[in-house]
């Protein structure tokens, strides 16, 4: 039947992915607009249960993402290339990093780079930190910037090395199953792959629709606090409607002529605004800070990367950590092909460094320089900051209050409205054409009308949980996505599993290291009673260190010292005079290192010892 629809839809893609995934789509819209309450509530209580019960789990997974990416940087696989192995990287460094940034981290950085700062400035996680002061400030930032930069990317680079070593490398379709195939086989076409595939897929529709909805959520606040326009859920979908039908026309423009365009636009103005509240702003001060902030960082970085508040409110730990690490996993699909396509031809060593380095240092500085210059505007200016943002829980219209700090705002808050817009249209094109690619299962041409389906069906969720929630749309957001991410979280765990076996299996295992092998040796004394007893039980024994000759490393640079080596060595001109002795070197040698051992026929006492003794 389903095969029937599809073909009378005129579509191309695997019809089971496709029709159960929007399915469950078109179900959770239609029901949490009719039935909002319960809704909403089941969605509520099961967020709770995760963030009190199962908070470790997430906090370990990301810790655990890291080391692991690490690993793979440092050893002999670092150097296996995603594709290949004559491939080239496929775009250049600026425009590599561009497009990774429009896609994971620009959209999360306009939303959280003032609002998450000003909030642990005022309230701080960490127990014994008072607000207000220089400590809770770093601490502030160290916290940003594990979350929006060095963690977060590494809960997205898990997925996209999967999809660019098993697409690119050993050719899979470019599904998450295709991470199982190592354990599954064939079985990566058969119910199980499917049904990890239509996971991924929904869990990349509410990550993405987290995301525009901030967007519109920002949006919304920054037209009421410019324009005065009411800040309602109806004029936030008016604002979904708007991104998602520009998501479309860059979408059907393909990659390189409309995602590409938007990056490369979304970073020359998002650099432009960071050098202008930098410049107008108190420069010195702010970029003291940024760089002391570098360093906490790193200081607690250990730290930060286990705490799970266990002496403190738990609340904290559901409401930032485990929902940015629920919501990351959520799009780590996404952002993971998105990334594993851009970076064809480059080695993991290469990728791992790229995802992790570049993105991290840049978010550093952004975080650096946004948030120590809204501490300046509450310790030294006009403030105003923390009573609006954190105590009247404006979040989303936490930049607009900023703004109204600087000069020129007429003109400053237009472009930062249209820098937003160009974020959210992004991630609404590019994630579409890379769920459209993973329902498919091949990157090859397909009917626009797909594309289209998965950009409504992003709009689609996003206004419907906003439209029920009203002025809980975030909490709302919130808690829809701790509860989505938690099996793509385990299923992310098996990932790592799975490309380091693949990894082993295409590569081979490194040959045991050959080594000298070396002789038990024993005390003089005892070397002497057991050879008095029975010569032969002191055969494989020695009374000075000595290896087996046969025996080595496969290249030899250095020589152990003992006496063997140094009777191998023949004293100048003692073939000479041992040839016309007539006795030969080896007589004469031997006998000497037996008497200077104390091995040979005579021992210290002066009488014989080993054989001689039985003759």
């Amino acid at each position: 039947m389903l095969n029937k629809l599809h073909d009378a839809l005129g579509l191309r893609t695997t019809p089971a992915i496709f029709f159960y995934s929007a399915l469950f789509i078109v179900l959770f819209s239609v029901l949490t607009m009719a039935l909002p309450g319960p809704m909403l509530g089941i969605f509520g209580h099961a967020s709770d249960f995760l963030m009190t019960y199962l908070g470790w789990f997430y906090i370990l997974g990301a810790t655990g993402f890291f080391l692991f990416l690490l690993y793979m940087a440092a050893s002999r696989f670092g150097r296996v290339k995603l594709g290949p192995d004559d491939s080239r990287p496929a775009y250049s460094g600026p425009a590599w990093f561009g497009m990774m940034f429009a896609a994971g981290v620009g959209s999360l950085l306009m939303f959280w780079g003032i609002a998450e700062p000003i909030n642990h400035f005022a309230v701080p996680p960490r127990p014994g930190v008072e607000p207000g002061t220089p400590e809770a400030a770093m601490d502030a930032i160290a916290t940003t910037d594990l979350h929006l930069g060095l963690f977060m990317w590494a809960i997205l680079a898990v997925p996209a090395l999967c999809f660019g070593y098993f697409t690119y490398k050993r050719k899979l379709p470019p599904r998450v199953s295709s991470a199982f195939q190592p354990l599954l086989g064939d079985g990566i076409h058969g119910p199980v792959g499917k049904a990890i595939d239509i996971l991924t897929l929904v869990g990349s529709v509410f990550g993405l629709a987290v995301s525009v909805g901030l967007g519109a959520l920002q949006l919304n606040s920054g037209l009421a606090h410019q324009y005065g326009v009411p800040y309602t859920g109806p004029l936030q979908a008016i604002i979904i409607a708007v991104i998602t039908a520009m998501g479309l026309v860059s979408l059907l423009s393909g990659m390189d002529k409309g995602i590409k365009r938007l990056s490369n636009i979304n970073i020359v103005m998002a650099v432009a605004f960071m050098i202008f509240v930098l410049m107008a702003g108190t420069s010195m001060f702010v970029l003291q800070g940024t760089i002391e902030s570098i360093g906490h960082f790193v200081a607690r970085l250990p730290q930060m990367a286990l705490f799970n508040h266990t002496f403190g409110d738990s609340s904290w730990l559901g409401q930032w950590t485990v929902f940015y690490w629920a919501w990351d996993i959520c799009w780590a699909p996404f952002v993971g092909l998105f990334i594993a396509k851009i970076s064809q031809g480059r080695t993991i060593r290469q990728f791992v460094i790229g995802v992790l380095g570049l993105p991290t240092l840049f978010t550093m500085v952004w975080v650096g320089v946004f948030g120590m210059s809204s501490f300046d505007i509450e310790l030294n200016g006009s403030g105003g900051l923390v009573e609006r943002v954190v105590d009247e829980g404006d979040i989303p219209g936490a930049l607009f209050h900023f703004l109204g700090n600087y000069p020129w705002l007429p003109v400053t808050a237009v472009a930062v409205l249209l820098l937003i817009l160009i974020f959210f249209v992004t991630t609404i094109d590019s994630g579409a054409l890379v769920m459209d690619s993973i329902a498919n299962g091949h990157e090859g041409d397909s009917p626009k009308r797909q594309r289209v389906f998965w950009a409504i069906s992003i709009g689609l969720i996003c206004a419907s949980v906003l439209l029920v929630a009203g002025e809980n749309g975030l909490t709302a957001l919130q808690n829809i996505i701790i509860v989505i991410g938690f099996p793509i979280f385990i299923l992310a765990y098996l990932q790592v599993w799975m490309v380091l076996r693949a990894l082993r299996e295409d590569a081979g295992e490194l040959p045991p290291m050959k080594t000298r092998q070396w002789k038990q040796v024993l005390p003089v004394e005892e070397y002497r009673r057991r050879a008095t007893d029975d010569w032969d039980s002191v055969q494989e024994y020695g009374m000075r260190p000595e290896f087996d000759e046969e025996t080595g490393p496969e290249y030899e640079t250095r020589i152990p010292r003992t006496t063997q080596t140094r009777q191998a060595k023949p004293r100048d001109g003692a073939e000479e005079d041992a040839a016309g002795a007539g006795d030969g070197p080896g007589r004469a040698g031997a006998v000497e290192a037996s008497e200077q051992a104390g091995t040979g026929a005579q021992g210290a006492s002066g009488k014989p010892e080993g054989p001689a003794a039985d003759r």
